[in-house]
């Protein structure tokens, strides 16, 4: 059998379980994955190697209409993986609206690769047989009815779809899914090495773990506000040192972030620590501090130097 490798980008709407499916997929925890939209702003890669084959997944920022710079920046991420796909993973669930964000799902019927439509998270189907939802796409009736539905309207709006049902947190249709896009990807030799996991460097790890704390441990806006900068890793055999800083855009932020007499910036930085020593199997010693940097979420130049640039 010839060797086959691509290029296999997962897209859709905020919060739809895109990071949770690229993590069953790999079998690693490459991307966070919280109960909150707008986690990932990267795109991530995480590559599934066999001996005949070479999957290399894109995890996407959610799709959204952007109210400033970095949002403008983590959409173009994600128009990005329209570009440059060998097989798109079109996620949804069973209680968004299908006609959200039209201007993207118009980009995406244009395109003349294979895409699977995944309707995630059908055990919430299960459980709530009369949610209204199904996406407005059917009102009441058994879950079986409310599936039914929801396919035929995607059907509708991507009529060149393959359409799967999946739940990506319990592991259903995953192995159904691996399957199709083994079927559906073009004869190549590998584009990484065999034992190479994702494109990202060990301090993007380290950032995005302490940004998961964040976005676990506060509220409203700050998790929003804020980015994480690794300014030293250094490894040796037996553990590794790391300092880094938490950027906020007002010193209100700030305060908030450390609590009073530092009690919340200690439970992040030690939540953090051993998020840490499980993903490197290392001990850990991370110094985390907080400094302001005003609205860097509308400066071009700071974005850039915090790496959002698409290009």
């Amino acid at each position: 059998m010839k060797h086959k490798a691509g290029f296999v980008n997962i897209v859709g709407n905020p919060n739809v379980g895109k990071s949770t499916l690229m993590n069953q997929l790999v079998g690693e925890r490459i991307s966070i994955a919280t109960f909150k939209a707008q986690t990932t702003r990267h795109r991530i890669m995480g590559i599934v190697n066999t001996p005949d084959m070479q999957i290399v997944f894109s995890d996407t920022p959610g799709v959204l209409k952007p109210n400033y710079k970095l949002q403008e920046s983590m959409l173009a991420f994600s128009e990005s993986a329209l570009v440059d796909a060998d097989v798109l993973l079109y996620v949804t669930d069973v209680v968004e609206n299908p006609e959200k964000n039209m201007d993207f799902l118009e980009k995406v019927q244009q395109l003349d690769i294979p895409i699977i439509l995944l309707i995630n998270k059908i055990d919430e189907l299960q459980n709530q047989p009369n949610e209204k939802g199904a996406a407005g796409a059917a009102k009441g009736g058994s879950p079986d009815m409310l599936l039914g539905n929801l396919v035929s309207k995607w059907h509708e709006l991507l009529p060149k779809a393959e359409i799967l049902p999946i739940s990506a947190k319990n592991k259903f249709g995953t192995d159904m899914l691996l399957k199709r896009i083994f079927e559906q990807l073009p004869e190549s030799p590998a584009f990484f090495d065999k034992d190479q996991l994702t494109d990202k460097p060990a301090r993007f790890f380290v950032s995005e773990i302490i940004r998961e704390k964040i976005l676990l441990y506060y509220d409203k806006e700050i998790p929003y506000s804020v980015e994480v900068v690794v300014e030293r890793f250094k490894e040796d055999e037996r553990q590794i040192h790391i300092n880094a800083v938490i950027y906020v855009e007002r010193e209100s932020q700030k305060g908030i972030i450390i609590g009073h007499q530092g009690v919340a910036l200690k439970k992040v930085s030690t939540e953090a620590r051993k998020a840490l020593e499980k993903f490197f199997d290392k001990h850990i010693f991370l110094e985390v501090f907080v400094k302001v940097d005003k609205d860097w979420r509308s400066s071009k130049k700071e974005l850039d130097n915090f790496g959002y640039n698409p290009e």
